[in-house]
């Protein structure tokens, strides 16, 4: 049964990771990070600018993909929004995902899952026209980009080293957002600052 188990996984892993073959690395970590401006989930414009001097993450969100929900049904990324927007990093949710597809949802519905999952992120993107994905090249959900107080971007990639949708997997995984602002703001070079990131391809107008 576990051996069943372990090949499902794999499979859903595999199907999952099949738009981002071939991926490579955008000439983007070192580089300054695109400027934004879009309207979250309270109806408020939110820009990249209005935050200069501090660090900013961006997280590619999707309520139904099985990546995504590993890291909320864990408690994982909520535990990283509040460790971390408590230190003064900006955490932006980002949804890039078009009307009628897969993971669109409307501003009231983003707000009853936050509550509902006790999801603390300074605020969410409501992306569904895919301007800021795309600005970003964000390819999959959960992707997720780091932005120092300068604006540039020093990671981009995967939010760990375990690329399964398995909740258990959590417990022992590198985060590679937590190392990537740890070492930034104790003035070190951040060692990982590129990966690829694994889950759900982001499903944008056509």
């Amino acid at each position: 049964m576990a051996s069943l188990s372990r090949l499902l996984s794999c499979t859903v892993l595999a199907a999952a990771l099949l738009p981002v073959c071939g991926y490579s690395q955008e000439v983007r970590v070192g580089a300054p990070a695109p400027a934004f401006t879009a309207t979250d989930s309270r109806g408020q414009t939110e820009s990249l600018a209005q935050y200069r001097g501090k660090y900013v993450v961006l997280e590619w969100h999707n309520q139904g993909c099985p990546f995504t929900r590993k890291h909320y049904v864990s408690g994982n990324m909520q535990a990283l929004q509040k460790e971390w927007t408590a230190k003064g990093v900006v955490w932006f949710t980002v949804i890039s995902s078009a009307p009628g597809q897969q993971g669109y949802v409307t501003p009231s519905q983003e707000s009853s899952y936050l509550e509902e999952m006790h999801a603390v992120p300074t605020a969410v993107l409501m992306d569904s026209d895919g301007k800021v994905g795309r600005l970003y090249n964000a390819k999959t959900t959960p992707q997720m980009i780091v932005i120092d107080p300068s604006g540039k971007v020093i990671y981009d990639g995967a939010i760990d080293d375990r690329p399964t949708p398995d909740p258990e997997d959590v417990r022992g995984a590198r985060n590679y957002v937590s190392d990537a602002l740890t070492e930034a703001m104790a003035g070190k070079p951040v060692q990982t600052a590129f990966t690829r990131p694994y889950g759900c391809g982001v499903k944008y107008p056509e």
